[in-house]
């Protein structure tokens, strides 16, 4: 048998789950690390680096989860402070996980840098942002990039400024941007496409509830799932309702290995319980006692199970000829026991 299948790297995504306490983030890490996870992924922004504190039309949010809120203020409210990523990465590397994150804008990679992260994730709403995305590459870190909302011609434009600046190996995440996005909306076959088109891995960022959508993903080649993780939904925060809690995230993580070692290779070999099984297939055996020079009939032959005698396709070659000797009810039949046969 052939080796299990390369593991996919599990993410559990912090967001604004921490509700603004460093000591909850670190329960959170603790828990992601118990529940399976291989990273956890922070981001790097505060309100003013994303947007302005403005409360016109333009700014007020429309349509989602937090429905009449200002860009401002929710950005206030959900963003993790920087000052916590050395702690947190530390706690992370104590934990046996790696930490990173993603960056917003250009100072948010100056103080990744600083931390010594070992690679980089970009958010699908950043994707046209080609100056932040050369920023990036020019660090030569692997780039994980989320792929929700763009045009393959978009990334196109985003995987030639990161590659033609120096990226490292590159990942291309499908990502529906809604929260939580529906299974139906998840179309998971475009992620093998992602690979083929820009001849790099695939994986998932997923907003859907459940695990679901993620383990099939991990049968279509996915190399990374992102998933959203708190320890309880009934917390509250901005992204509370769409994220998985610890025992969730942890029969998630079960499944995907589950399913990498069932995956295994194309293989026709037989497993050691299969060799063994093998006895209880069909074969020819004596049903009724037969005289030497008697003729074996459909009454006297059949197929049966165990598997100790000839294989039942030879029964229409053993019909009809004679016995060399008597055989007893029960006894696998052979070739040596039938006259003029040709085998």
């Amino acid at each position: 048998m052939s080796a299990p299948t390369k593991r996919a790297n599990v993410i559990a995504e912090l967001s604004a789950n921490h509700n603004g306490s460093i000591e909850r983030a670190e329960s959170i890490f603790r828990a992601a690390a118990d529940s399976g996870a291989d990273a956890v992924k922070l981001q790097t922004y505060t309100a003013d680096t994303l947007t302005i504190p403005c409360d016109n039309e333009y700014f007020r949010i429309k349509g989602t989860l937090w429905e009449g809120r200002t860009l401002h203020d929710l950005y206030q409210e959900a963003h993790t402070p920087w000052e916590w990523t050395p702690r947190l990465m530390g706690l992370a590397k104590d934990l046996g996980m790696d930490c990173f994150s993603t960056p917003f804008d250009a100072t948010a990679v100056d103080f990744l840098e600083e931390c010594g992260v070992s690679r980089y994730k970009i958010a699908s709403f950043e994707v046209v942002d080609i100056p932040l995305l050369k920023k990036i590459a020019a660090t030569g870190k692997p780039v994980i990039m989320s792929t929700g909302m763009a045009t393959l011609g978009e990334i196109d434009d985003a995987v030639r400024a990161l590659r033609e600046n120096g990226a490292g190996e590159l990942t291309l995440l499908k990502c529906t941007s809604a929260y939580p996005a529906l299974p139906e909306d998840a179309n998971l076959r475009t992620m093998p496409h992602l690979a083929q088109a820009f001849g790099c891995k695939a994986g998932l960022s997923d907003h859907t509830m459940g695990s679901a959508v993620a383990v099939a993903a991990v049968t279509l080649g996915a190399t990374i799932i992102e998933k959203h993780f708190t320890l309880s939904r009934a917390d509250g925060g901005p992204d509370g309702s769409f994220s998985m809690e610890p025992h969730e995230f942890k029969q998630m993580a079960q499944d995907i290995r589950t399913v990498e070692q069932a995956l295994g290779r194309v293989c026709y070999d037989l497993t050691d319980k299969e060799k063994e099984s093998k006895i209880f297939r069909r074969s020819l055996f004596v049903v009724k006692d037969i005289a030497a020079g008697e003729l074996f009939t459909e009454q006297n032959v059949r197929s049966i199970r165990p598997g100790h005698g000839l294989p039942p396709k030879y029964l229409p070659l053993v019909i009809g000829r004679v016995a060399k000797y008597a055989l007893t009810k029960g006894t696998p039949l052979f070739w040596d026991a039938l006259i003029h046969v040709t085998q």
